[in-house]
């Protein structure tokens, strides 16, 4: 089995070692197994390391059947020694998000009765989902501020092997899954649990904690939050949106919140009166349609073709003309930029099946689509021109009344 090596000293970067194979997995991925590693596997929620050997990118670390396979970018040739290094940011950046996680599920837990069930950290934040329904500003406000208290406390954090008897001794913070040794994480006093991931010396390196909010996942909440480095990197985020909206507004800081507000008020008022303005527009334009039919009889064809107009439009155009025309048929076809989107409709007064009549014709540009019996929209490609699937429909949809 291969040596690991980040277990023994976590800071080690740089290593020489030995290959002992090297190989493909079903996908084709070329992938090479160490004599010794300081590369961490994914595993326990923690994402691999990354990094380099013989100056070849390392880009997943899986621990499978036992060996720890390290997949790369390009074959590695079987000579010796393999010299790996491994991406330290990527490493330190996992150590304090870890931490950070352990020091917060455990003060949730003891503090506040609420537990973690999982765990995810991620590319930009980290999460946990904890075994309560809501969580009150004034708690994520406490919980913040006590976990970083333990932080500034800089507390030892130890790594320790032990026989599951020799850990049960200790105030776990679960119950172990494993009969064989188990590798302890213990920050004295606030967390004593079995974990796999890497861990800094001292809580004082994880830096800081800022908790970004939460959100409803089933019976569970979702808590994300941010440790170290990625706190810095979040406020540089929001510094810059921030100071985007400064340049455009002119407005201190602190008026931006009301500002914005307004804003959003404005604009929803704005967009109300438009769609009122907009249904008053289709009413005329219904009424005027079904006034002026392209044929005339016992049925009556309102046809057209328009250019760029939305499914929802067509739509809605349609139920008002069969509204003001129970003796038509309405074939309301739209040409986008690359597509054909369509709706036909019958009025009250008309036998047939629109539906019917509509799969009849949507082979013709590949469409798709649905709805009733008197009513069927769908949208399809530009086999035809526009005026000619109209046609189409319209002939289709006086066969299904025949």
């Amino acid at each position: 089995m291969t040596e690991k090596l980040f277990y023994k000293d976590v800071y080690q970067t740089e290593f020489t070692t030995k290959l002992v194979k090297a190989d493909q997995d079903e996908g084709g991925r070329p992938f090479v197994v160490l004599e010794e590693t300081a590369f961490y596997p994914t595993g326990g929620g923690q994402p691999h390391d990354k990094g380099s050997l013989n100056n070849v990118r390392v880009i997943d670390v899986e621990e499978v059947e036992g060996e720890i396979r390290h997949y790369v970018t390009l074959p590695i040739e079987e000579a010796s020694p393999v010299n790996g290094v491994v991406d330290w940011s990527r490493r330190f950046d996992h150590m304090q998000q870890h931490t950070g996680q352990h020091i917060l599920s455990a003060i949730m837990q003891d503090e506040f009765d609420m537990a973690t069930v999982s765990f995810h950290l991620g590319k930009d934040t980290v999460s946990i989902d904890l075994d309560v329904e809501s969580l009150s500003e004034e708690t994520l406000h406490k919980v913040e501020q006590r976990v970083n208290e333990v932080i500034r406390e800089n507390r030892f954090v130890e790594t320790r092997w032990m026989t599951v008897d020799e850990a049960n001794q200790y105030p776990l913070r679960k119950s172990l899954s494993v009969d064989e040794a188990v590798r302890l994480v213990i920050i004295p006093d606030i967390d004593y649990n079995g974990c796999g991931g890497t861990h800094p010396r001292s809580t004082g390196e994880v830096q800081m904690v800022k908790v970004l909010g939460w959100t409803r996942q089933k019976r569970n909440v979702r808590l994300e939050f941010v440790c170290g480095n990625r706190v810095l990197e979040q406020l540089e985020k929001k510094h810059s949106v921030l100071s985007g909206i400064k340049t455009q507004m002119k407005r201190p800081e602190e008026e931006l919140e009301h500002e914005v507000s307004s804003l959003i008020k404005e604009n929803k008022a704005k967009d109300k009166q438009l769609a009122e303005q907009t249904a008053q527009l289709l009413d005329y334009e219904a009424r005027d349609l079904a006034a002026s039919p392209q044929e005339t009889g016992e049925v009556s064809i309102i046809k057209r073709v328009f250019e760029n107009r939305t499914i929802k439009m067509l739509q809605d155009l349609g139920k008002k003309i069969v509204e003001q025309a129970p003796n038509g048929i309405v074939v309301l076809v739209s040409e986008q930029e690359e597509q054909l989107q369509f709706v036909l409709a019958q009025g009250s007064d008309i036998p047939g099946n629109m539906k019917e009549a509509a799969q009849q014709a949507m082979p013709l540009i590949e469409a798709k689509g649905g709805g009733k019996p008197g009513f069927v929209q769908g949208g399809g490609t530009k086999a035809l021109k526009a005026e000619e699937f109209a046609n189409r429909l319209k002939e289709a949809a006086l066969e299904t009344i025949k």
